[in-house]
């Protein structure tokens, strides 16, 4: 019978190899990911289940999950925390059964509330009659295989193409990050919009744990736009196999006029097709979130849902209207009101329950 181990993906080799090799495998399920996290978040831990083949020498397929701790939000398994798209590793229905025998047995150990598992493509494999699942986030994204003009006829008229246009008579110039100073440059843009649009900022420790762990192997770029010397906007962008995900931006509101965001995107989807990437992503989105749903709407993509799995599945509706009413009600009465001194502080906590 096949065997389900628990592997260390830092020290253990094969494990991203193995998600080098499987079709699902994206950067957050990779071991830098596991040490992002941990060495962000105090509150989690996570756990790495490998299914064997019959000689146990080859991982068939694998399932990380993360213990994410809090007395708020409730004690919880994850998979995967912080991260837009995280697939079980699996292949067949068979696989995942037997997976998830082994976090729900973890999930009894350690006496969490719920589980929640993430999927993009591989849902259509988990049928499993305890876990309920919810379809409420979507997934924008574009496919590459168009060349970037013949892609840009597909951008809305005056709420893309006019504004690209616009920030490049504005004189706004592109910069990649090269270090640290460049990442903490994009910071303080950054927690200017959480402000703005009401949520909690990540802690920094993130940023510069993802730039530390990505940036050497080529995994992550981070796009500035100048004007008169001044940053005014960045993206984070997540680059794996065939994929390029847009995971974070950030804009100086006093620059709005010149859209540097469009302008920023446009130079991401070039940029990902010169590189030969066949997909681009803007990432997760909640419906209820009309303006960003609208403005990844213009560029000409393509909307999927991005279905979670819960356990007890009486929890699937319930779960996700909590984590959307902590976002709401938290983040929006707090964080819109916070002075600039208080705003780490205030992410700082938030983020000791979130995940």
């Amino acid at each position: 019978m096949k065997r389900v181990i628990l592997i260390d993906p830092v020290e253990n080799p094969r494990w991203d190899q193995f998600v080098l090799d499987h079709p699902f495998g994206w950067i957050s399920h990779l071991s830098g990911w596991k040490q992002v996290l941990e060495n962000s978040f105090k509150h989690m831990k996570g756990y790495y289940f490998a299914l064997m083949d019959d000689t146990g020498e080859k991982i068939q397929a694998g399932l990380p999950v993360f213990h994410v701790k809090s007395r708020v939000t409730g004690n919880r398994l994850v998979s995967i925390p912080f991260a837009t798209l995280c697939d079980p590793l699996i292949s067949t229905n068979e696989d995942m059964t037997v997976l998830l025998q082994r976090v729900l047995d973890l999930s009894k150990k350690l006496k969490t509330k719920y589980i929640k598992i993430g999927t993009l493509l591989s849902h259509p494999l988990i049928q499993n009659d305890t876990f309920g699942m919810s379809g409420f986030y979507k997934h924008h994204y574009l496919s590459l295989d168009p060349k970037p003009e013949q892609l840009k006829k597909k951008f809305h008229r005056t709420c893309v193409r006019q504004r690209i246009a616009r920030a490049a008579k504005s004189n706004i110039k592109a910069k990649l990050g090269k270090d640290e100073s460049d990442v903490n440059a994009f910071y303080q843009i950054f927690m200017q919009t959480r402000k703005r649009v009401g949520r909690p900022v990540q802690p920094y420790r993130f940023f510069r744990s993802l730039w530390e762990t990505y940036y050497p192997c080529n995994r992550i770029v981070l796009i500035l736009a100048e004007k008169d010397g001044k940053t005014i906007a960045g993206v984070f962008l997540f680059k794996f196999k065939d994929r390029v995900s847009a995971e974070f931006a950030a804009s100086d509101e006093t620059y709005m006029s010149v859209s540097p965001n469009h302008y920023l995107f446009w130079e991401a989807i070039q940029l990902a097709h010169e590189e030969g990437y066949k997909i681009f992503d803007f990432g997760r989105t909640s419906p209820t979130n009309k303006g960003l749903m609208d403005f990844k709407q213009r560029w000409g993509t393509k909307v999927i849902d991005l279905p979670i799995f819960y356990y007890p599945k009486q929890l699937v509706g319930q779960t996700a209207k909590n984590e959307e009413s902590i976002k709401l009600n938290i983040v929006n009465k707090i964080c819109r009101n916070t002075p600039n001194f208080a705003q780490k502080i205030i992410g700082n906590f938030c983020y000791r329950h979130l995940g």
